[in-house]
């Protein structure tokens, strides 16, 4: 098997009661990096990913709870919002002994991993930002629905909400606005074999509470932004552009308070970008962390 590509392992750990699955590759004695994932997926979507890099780093994939093969807990035994992922978060990389890493933020995955690094700058050694926002005035034209629904909560406009929680609208989420030659190159697994999941009861009606959630986090934002002018952390910004969330000048904002931060736009990407420029985003990150985490 050539250097280049690991194995991955995949197991489950207890996470104060909660059966929790993860994905890693890696020596155990290697620099770590933490990869929280979006929605609506899983750490499915590292798949591609961990094998490419488990050569020099550890590289930990975790499902949250209500995703993937991570158990549901019922509402009164777990927080399903973006500072309850935050601190399972905590939890999980304390299970795991993880006391450095480089953190990779993405989607979902980047409003409990700011949470996380705010509370605990000191364990986290780099950033890698794709596609995860922390700016509101840079916020997408995909957001009108939720902003509709936090001015004014109505049932008809959650039952919109709800809407988007359904096999055609988890595609929708994947797929967004990509062009049409690089759609193609998308694994439908990202939704296919998320609607099982998320289409159940409980799942269903917590990820339409996780879209009015949002709203909690976009009034983190400042926090987020101070922690990275205060801390300055080393930062790889990789962008794909074609985003209804988060557009292009989404990732230059990020140089406001992290001037010295790599940015890459990805001209022809979308959200996804690992799906369809995985080599490229692959390459800037042996790179980047080879420079700062090894």
């Amino acid at each position: 098997m050539p250097p280049e590509f690991v194995p991955v392992s995949h197991r489950t750990t207890d996470v104060d009661g909660v059966e929790v699955f993860y994905r890693e590759a890696g020596a155990p004695d290697a620099p770590a990096v933490l990869l929280p994932h979006g929605y609506p997926s899983s750490s499915f979507q590292y798949r591609t990913l961990l094998p490419l890099l488990g050569d020099r780093w550890r590289l930990i994939a975790p499902d949250f709870p209500g995703f993937g093969y991570s158990e549901t807990p019922a509402p009164d035994r777990f927080d399903y919002s973006f500072a309850g992922y935050a601190q399972f978060l905590e939890r999980f990389t304390e299970v795991l002994g993880l006391r450095r890493y480089a953190l990779y933020l993405f989607d979902y995955g980047s409003q409990a991993g700011f949470q996380l690094a705010v509370k605990h700058p000191e364990q986290v050694v780099a950033l890698i930002i794709q596609n995860g926002d922390a700016y509101e005035e840079t916020l997408g034209p995909k957001y009108a629905a939720l902003k509709e629904y936090w001015a004014d909560p109505t049932p008809a406009r959650r039952a919109a909400l709800a809407e988007a929680v359904t096999e055609r609208g988890l595609r929708e989420e994947v797929i967004g606005e990509v062009p049409a030659h690089l759609a193609e190159l998308i694994s439908p697994d990202l939704w296919e074999l998320s609607w099982p999941v998320l289409g159940r009861s409980p799942n269903r009606e917590i990820m339409v509470d996780l879209f009015a959630d949002i709203r909690n986090s976009v009034a983190r934002f400042p926090e987020y932004q101070a922690y990275l002018r205060g801390t300055q952390p080393p930062t790889l910004i990789a962008w794909g552009p074609h985003d209804g969330y988060m557009p292009e000048e989404s990732a230059r904002a990020y140089l406001t308070d992290v001037p010295d931060a790599e940015l890459h736009i990805i001209e022809d990407a979308g959200h996804w970008a690992l799906e369809t420029h995985l080599h490229e985003i692959t390459g800037l990150m042996r790179e980047f962390l080879g420079r700062v985490h090894s």
